[in-house]
């Protein structure tokens, strides 16, 4: 059966979205996240160098005129191509970690929180609107200029700032989930708490969780890439997608594909994750459900 989504528009009026479309942003968010991604975890056994090998005598090497730099080379003719996939290993990497450290922390922190309530709860949520008062970049610039730059000083700033949003989204379900029949029925088997914050309430509660880690990956890789563009992430001589942007911007007028095709890597993968992000939305959250 074709179906249809319903959406109301700013104007009052209803657009008719095909479910045809929704499967065509699943398989295009699977296409571009699959080819990149798959690119960048063999990057090793395809380019064993790691793009770091210099030919001066090919600097600057225009794209599509060579099949050795298909996508040009930069400043030290390094190959951009390679450069790129080597680099997208960092960009994964830092937005992989710190979003599963992230929802690890705030989900066991929003558990509880939701679960005991009380002292614990009022606590842990004033300290989590503190937190979210302060500026990140401020922040980064902070822990960097003290600590100096690093990928795990990245990493682990990544996941101090952003465990507070998975602790809200957690605790909100679980305040909702802690009144449901069944979990009232697991206490009156004298079923220990964390059997039934773990067992019953978890699971429920993954739906949500699933959706904002698929999207916050993205937005990491992104983070990534702007903190290192201005110094603040991975090492000059590591390569990364922020990296190679920032040393292409020198040269953004004579040697334009320096920057643009690491840009466009960003874009691309950024993109095929929120249609992921935003198909499994569709996919796990009940009210989009009954809407389709």
């Amino acid at each position: 059966m074709n179906q249809k989504k319903s959406v109301n528009s700013m104007f009052g009026t209803t657009i008719k979205i095909p479910g045809e479309f929704k499967n065509f942003e699943l398989i295009l968010g699977v296409l571009l996240v699959g080819t990149i991604g798959t690119l960048v975890l063999f990057s090793t056994i395809i380019f064993p160098d790691g793009g770091k090998t210099v030919n001066l005598l090919a600097r600057f090497t225009a794209p599509f005129q060579s099949f050795e730099h298909i996508l040009g080379t930069d400043a030290l003719g390094r190959d951009i191509l390679e450069r790129i996939i080597v680099g997208g290993k960092v960009s994964f990497s830092v937005g992989l970690l710190s979003a599963l450290g992230a929802v690890f922390l705030g989900t066991v922190v929003g558990l509880f929180a939701g679960y005991y309530r009380g002292v614990v709860d009022v606590f842990i949520m004033r300290f989590a609107d503190i937190q979210l008062a302060l500026p990140f970049i401020l922040l980064a610039i902070t822990v960097v200029a003290i600590l100096g730059p690093g990928l795990d000083k990245l990493i682990g700033l990544m996941i101090i700032s952003q465990w507070v949003q998975y602790a809200r989204l957690v605790r909100g379900s679980v305040l909702s989930l802690r009144e449901r029949e069944y979990v009232q029925a697991a206490r009156s088997y004298g079923l220990p708490d964390l059997k039934i914050i773990f067992g019953h309430i978890l699971p429920n509660a993954l739906g949500p969780l699933v959706i904002l880690t698929t999207l916050n990956v993205a937005n990491n890789i992104l983070l990534e890439s702007s903190l290192t563009y201005l110094g603040l992430g991975a090492d000059p001589q590591t390569p990364s997608w922020g990296g190679i942007l920032s040393e292409g911007r020198n040269y953004i007028q004579t040697a334009w594909w320096v920057s643009v095709f690491p840009g466009l890597a960003i874009m691309f993968t950024v993109l095929g994750l929120n249609l992921l992000g935003d198909w499994l939305r569709e996919r796990l959250d009940p009210l989009e459900k009954s809407r389709l």
